[in-house]
């Protein structure tokens, strides 16, 4: 067990959490938990463009949903910070930025440049066209004090750039990919802060990382070409660097980087199709990590006292969705009734249009019948989303469905008719309704009317269910009852004599 260990998730509020940024909170909270140390949430909210206030409570409404549970963070209701660290916006913390570059603006390990952006853009496409390395020139670098005097006076915008040194180079021994170094003169003066006087990620992250004590930095393995510019910054004011850790790119089937086009990439975009925290929270911990070659089904406590960086891979880790949906299946099949029920009735009770049930279904819904629903569709949805259509076959007055599905291979109206009417007829005799008592009493017109087991199971499960497929037949008009069976009976051997377009067959 390590001691004293602080992780951070610092996520931008730009937008609403990706499974990549996600699966990199996941695992800084396993680490964290894992060595009893603390979780802290940051927000990185510098980039003013592109910030996006309603991102930020969408974020901690993610990780409530997987049940992240941090120790300091923006709201001090849930977090139980005393305030020793925070604040815990990037926003709210500019002096300390600003006091941070004084101290290198006065060291010289940072200076002033005046470079307008037409400068900038003209440079960076003649580098294109020579074929340079691309970066800044270091123009504003060897300034004498008249010039920038000159410039302050006349009201020049300005930025602030940190020297990078032009000889030697950089290394840092990360935690997954070992030793990696850079040259130096491989690197360009970068900027620190910028002319709207908010500081950039590379001077922010450094500064927020050292005054809260944070020990380890797992972030994405996007941000490793960044860690070099970092490590200079902690030598030029004399900090100690945290140790650093680069998680493996999630990786769409393709081996691209995941995006839109490989599906849904919100978090909660899953939580609207019906996966379930437990599985999504299984499912992320395998993205890049891995106990051993075999086992995939981990209970949150299990994967808090196995996790380590040791088994964190390089590579990058390929999204599945069908590994998804099927771990998430399996998920719903360990529910009770009662819990599938919890789970599932929100999405019921959704307006139709919304994937609810049909408007037609009166709210609230019975949660008697739910439940006695629930192990018939337990076994048939691996999203909850799946489970409306189910259900709707027990709860709809009147199923609304296509003549031809009552009509199996090689049977016309007139045979069909037939069998619906000797079926309706037989289940008024059934004393006991149940299973294995209404298959006992319909088995026999097997042979009485001529017909297969396709034929007449078929022909009965379109009539009582309005689907060419449902869960087991007679558990399902076990729970649909023997009124609503006849009902249903009458009304496709209604809906077939009034069918003037089937009397064709099939």
């Amino acid at each position: 067990m390590l001691e004293n260990i602080r992780v951070r998730y610092a996520p931008s509020p730009t937008g609403e959490p990706h499974l990549g940024n996600i699966r990199t909170a996941l695992f800084n909270w396993l680490f964290a938990r894992h060595h009893g140390g603390s979780f802290i949430v940051r927000f990185e909210d510098t980039d003013r463009a592109r910030y996006l206030p309603e991102a930020l409570p969408n974020i901690l409404e993610t990780l409530r949903w997987l049940g992240l549970d941090w120790d300091e963070g923006p709201d001090s209701d849930d977090s139980g910070s005393d305030g020793t660290y925070g604040p815990y916006i990037q926003s709210q913390r500019l002096q300390l930025y600003q006091d941070t570059v004084g101290v290198l603006l006065n060291n010289g390990y940072a200076y002033p440049c005046y470079c307008s952006p037409d400068h900038l853009k003209e440079l960076r496409i003649s580098q294109q066209k020579t074929k340079s390395m691309l970066g800044y020139d270091g123009h504003c670098r060897q300034l004498s004090a008249m010039e920038k005097e000159n410039l302050e006076k006349s009201g020049t915008p300005k930025v602030i750039r940190f020297r990078i040194p032009r000889e030697g180079s950089t290394s840092v021994q990360d935690l997954i990919r070992g030793q990696v170094v850079w040259k130096n003169d491989l690197l360009d003066d970068f900027v620190l802060i910028k002319s709207d006087g908010f500081p950039t990620y590379h001077l922010a992250v450094v500064t927020d990382d050292h005054f809260m004590d944070i020990s380890h930095v797992m972030r994405a393995e996007e941000w490793l070409p960044s860690t070099p510019r970092h490590l200079m910054i902690y030598d030029a004011l004399g900090w100690r660097p945290p140790s650093f850790a680069h998680l493996p790119m999630i990786l769409g089937s393709d081996r691209s980087k995941l995006s839109k086009r490989h599906g849904a990439t919100s978090a909660l975009s899953y939580r609207e199709q019906g996966y379930l925290p437990d599985a999504m929270f299984n499912f992320l911990a395998l993205l890049g990590w891995s106990f051993d070659d075999k086992t995939e089904l981990f209970s949150r406590e299990e994967l808090v006292s196995t996790f380590s960086l040791e088994r964190v891979a390089k590579a990058g880790a390929v999204f599945d969705q069908e590994k998804l949906s099927w771990m998430n299946g399996v998920y719903l099949r360990k529910l009770s009734a009662d819990a599938l029920i919890t789970n599932l009735q929100p999405f019921l009770e959704r307006p139709f249009r919304s994937g609810g049930l049909p408007d037609s279904i009166p709210r609230a819904l019975d949660r008697t019948c739910l439940i006695s629903i629930a192990p018939l569709i337990q076994e048939r949805i691996k999203v909850l989303s799946q489970g409306t259509d189910l259900v709707s076959l027990f709860l709809e007055e009147k199923p609304s469905y296509p003549s031809k599905i009552l009509l199996q291979k090689g049977m016309d109206i007139p045979n069909t008719c037939q069998v619906l009417v000797a079926t309706k007829n037989i289940l008024e005799g059934v004393k006991d309704w149940n299973p294995s008592e209404l298959e006992q009493a319909v088995r026999p017109l097997l042979e009485e009317l001529g017909v297969n087991t396709g034929q007449l199971f078929g022909s009965i499960r379109a009539a009582v269910t309005g689907r060419v497929a449902s869960p087991p037949l007679f558990q399902t008009m076990e729970v649909l009852g023997r009124e609503v069976c006849a009902i249903r009976l009458t009304q496709a051997i209604n809906k077939l004599n009034s069918a003037d377009d089937l009397n064709e067959g099939m």
